[in-house]
């Protein structure tokens, strides 16, 4: 992480009577990097803050070198923001829609057009440039957040919640957008996202939030690391005592939406079967039967709830 686009040294943000971040410390690399976080952890709040929009109570914020409570407007000028919220102005056509942002964010008239067409393009939109925004689908809408976000080629792109609302298509594409700015054209980019998949799909760095601090951050595959096992675990039996058994051993647990659980066996491995082994023994102790049990390779998932303490 010697090269970094953003820092945040000991922010601290406070609405009300509620810390919505506390005492964050923070490097985001070059590249492409998720920010990554259960809804309410303090992401959007924190690239608010490094947008110039919500001063912070204490700390430092820096992004491309510069100190944004000093030079707000340049640091905006260098970014692209994509917001979770709607953002579009009413009446306007896309293509008309995208320049004017290209021109709020200084380019001439022309060259505004000019990228306006290209990014539409770009994103899936070309045909349909010529229609007015509000007849568009939730889909088409976050679309051209992203394009907004592009046309004054950026060195910097912040995408909040990108895939919101979008069918599993329309997700999917969104991703290949993402992934292609990052991995072939060089574009840096900070993804702020609750979905884990679409994060491990298109980052290779992630900085994990909970409750307004920074639960764990580095590369996902070091994150993932080698320090330990996954397995697919399904018993039948009661659950809850197989868990508390499994963590009174050392081991670590995390239920899925499915009734497959997932179980990380820290540390080196002793030899060839211990850890099934290990795993059918608390099984026993807890009085459950073992139906599935199988190896599995580490995912962010288990990364996150690892650091937010969930397994």
């Amino acid at each position: 992480m010697s090269e970094s686009v953003v820092t945040l040294d000991r922010v601290n943000i406070t609405y009300g009577k509620q810390r919505a971040l506390r005492d964050v410390s923070a490097v985001f690399p070059t590249g492409a990097v998720g920010l990554l976080g259960p809804n309410g952890a303090g992401k959007s709040t924190m690239l608010k803050a490094l947008l110039g929009f919500v001063k912070p109570d204490s700390g430092a914020l820096n992004v491309l070198g510069l100190d944004v409570a000093k030079r707000p407007l340049e640091v905006r000028a260098r970014l692209g923001y994509m917001p979770e919220s709607e953002a579009q102005i009413p009446g306007m056509n896309a293509v008309s829609f995208v320049a004017y942002c290209g021109q709020l964010s200084g380019l001439p008239k022309s060259d505004a057009m000019q990228r306006a067409h290209e990014v539409l393009y770009y994103v899936g939109l070309g045909e349909a440039r010529y229609r007015n925004i509000e007849t568009y689908s939730t889909g088409m809408k976050q679309r051209i957040k992203l394009a907004q976000a592009l046309v004054h080629d950026p060195d910097l792109l912040f995408l909040d919640e990108p895939t919101n609302g979008m069918d599993p298509k329309g997700r999917d594409e969104m991703l290949e957008l993402i992934r292609d700015l990052a991995h072939n054209k060089g574009v840096n980019l900070i993804l702020s996202s609750h979905l884990l998949p679409d994060v491990e799909y298109t980052c290779d760095h992630v900085v994990v939030m909970d409750k307004g601090t920074v639960a764990t951050f580095g590369t996902i595959e070091a994150l993932k690391g080698p320090s330990g096992r996954v397995f697919e675990v399904r018993v039948k039996g009661e659950l809850p005592v197989f868990i508390a058994a499994l963590k009174a051993a050392g081991l670590e647990a995390s239920e899925t939406d499915e009734d497959v659980m997932r179980v990380f066996v820290p540390g080196v491995p002793v030899g060839p079967g211990e850890d099934q082994r290990k795993i059918s023994a608390v099984a026993l102790s807890a009085g459950v039967q073992i139906r599935h049990l199988k190896p599995s390779l580490p995912t962010l998932e288990d990364v996150f709830a690892r650091a937010i303490g969930e397994a």
